[in-house]
């Protein structure tokens, strides 16, 4: 399989101000070939004109304006849908906070040019890498991502997570107009669905820290969504829908 040329970032965002500039910055210097898709909410608190600035000076970065806010799943659906149109060869799912350190892409993309069609950046890949998370959510990602493994049937140990780089034929063979779900379940759903299309996915070891600035966006109907998802995932594909 051809080796990678241009590849999107899409990173969204709601009230991440004080945030983007930063990851921006990491993104854009971590390798040339990514260019960045912000994907904005109608944040409140300016992201979206802070992006627009950026982007009038630098090629490489390009924003997506919402109205309002949609969710994590519909914000990443239509970043790859962008990705496709524009012709790029892969996508990066990256929090806006810098919990998803830019500095391990270049060892993700290494990844996919050795043949791996969807690549995990795992925190549980070896032992349990989250740094200042409470135990108490700690606990709850953990044990989502093993739920998650036993009801669907992937073997993979971080099934939760969003750091992830995805090639576009991954994405060619989704419909993508039938995800429904953000938050966990849109991680699990993803991948999910790559798997079942039988696409080889890799997880490669990386450390989660917490945002430093601003607020998380964990609610429990987050939890509860993906929760239900695992199972409408597993009777789906035991019965062919």
């Amino acid at each position: 399989m051809n080796k990678l040329q241009r590849v999107l970032a899409v990173i969204p965002t709601y009230n991440e101000r004080d945030n983007i500039e930063k990851i921006i910055d990491h993104v854009l210097e971590a390798d040339p070939r990514l260019s960045i898709l912000v994907v904005d909410d109608g944040s409140p608190d300016g992201t979206a004109e802070i992006v627009k600035e950026r982007a009038a000076s630098t090629p490489r970065i390009a924003l997506l304006q919402r109205s309002s806010k949609q969710g994590l799943g519909t914000a990443y659906v239509a970043g790859f849908k962008r990705a496709v149109a524009d012709g790029f060869d892969a996508v990066v799912e990256i929090d806006a906070d810098m919990s998803h350190n830019p500095k391990y892409l270049p060892r993700m993309l290494d990844r996919i040019d050795e043949g791996a069609d969807f690549v995990i950046g795992s925190r549980y890949k070896s032992g349990v890498n989250v740094i200042n998370w409470p135990l108490q959510r700690l606990l709850l990602s953990y044990f989502a991502s093993v739920y998650s493994r036993i009801i669907t049937g992937m073997p993979f140990r971080d099934l939760t997570a969003g750091y992830t780089i995805i090639r576009r034929e991954v994405l060619e063979s989704i419909n993508l107009d039938l995800i429904r779900s953000n938050g966990y379940a849109f991680q699990i759903e993803i991948k999910f669905m790559a798997w079942k299309k039988g696409f080889k996915l890799v997880e490669t070891p990386i450390v989660f820290v917490e945002r430093a600035i601003g607020t998380s966006k964990m609610n429990k109907k987050i939890v509860v969504e993906a929760v239900w998802m695992v199972w409408k995932l597993r009777l789906g594909s035991l019965f062919g829908s």
